[in-house]
């Protein structure tokens, strides 16, 4: 291998001419496998694990001084070929961009689409995931203790506005740009999903009215691409290279 990263010490890549995903299987961390899998670019997946603080480490902050996951090594950089220049990679935005553009799949050529695309995926970014989180975390974790309801009680408020915007937006439409399945997707309906499964706040939104977003919620889940990716990095490889179980 002519190249090396500092990230490799604690996970090493059995298949380094491959992309390399460090993640977890969180909303934005199936976000960029789950577009791995729709575009079946190769990659090795590895796990990274909060339970052991594996993100404070000085191997991933190499890679991403940010703490958070997910984030990427391509060996082969945007060029996609051997001779291409290796690409470190955070943000789950930023990376589903690159992949959608290095693939040319997911993110429409025309100039219009791409920037109404985008617009979408920047409203999940700053909008969507932060909400949806904080409403996770007042409703099912640490939050659900606190006495002062009002910050509860503010997220519940922002998130159903947020879904009444998406409500409108698929009125009419297959997908949230329309007939095309696009990145937009792809970042939107893992929170959505996270909202109603894991979070157990479907009731506390109101989700039953509704109706367009749990339509295309289900023909998002109902892909194999992402029924595979949801799974994804929960079978990759743990730092040190130690096999994950399951």
């Amino acid at each position: 291998m002519a190249w090396t990263h500092p990230i490799m010490a604690k996970w090493p890549a059995a298949h380094p001419d491959r992309l390399q995903l460090y993640s977890l299987p969180t909303p934005n961390g199936v976000k960029v496998s789950i577009l791995l899998e729709e575009t079946g670019l190769p990659y090795e997946p590895h796990l990274v694990s909060f339970e052991t603080n594996d993100q404070l480490s000085p191997e991933f902050l190499a890679l991403n001084p940010n703490n958070k996951i997910p984030a990427i090594l391509d060996p082969h950089g945007p060029g996609g070929g051997p001779g291409g220049q290796p690409l470190a990679l955070f943000e789950s935005g930023a990376i589903l961009v690159y992949l959608a553009e290095k693939t040319g799949r997911f993110l429409p050529q025309d100039a219009a689409a791409r920037y109404e695309t985008l617009q979408w995926l920047m409203w999940q970014m700053g909008g969507v995931g932060p909400m949806f989180g904080q409403l996770g975390f007042f409703h099912k974790f640490a939050g659900k203790d606190y006495e002062d309801k009002r910050p509860l009680g503010r997220y519940v408020a922002e998130s159903k506005r947020l879904l009444g915007v998406l409500e409108q937006r698929l009125t009419g439409r297959d997908w949230i740009m329309g007939s095309d399945y696009t990145i937009a997707d792809i970042a939107v309906f893992p929170w959505v999903r996270n909202l109603v499964g894991f979070y157990g706040a479907g009731d506390l939104v109101g989700f039953d009215a509704f109706p367009q977003v749990q339509r295309v919620l289900a023909a998002f889940v109902a892909r194999p691409a992402v029924q595979r990716g949801l799974e994804i990095p929960a079978r990759g490889i743990p730092a040190r290279g130690i096999p994950a179980r399951g």
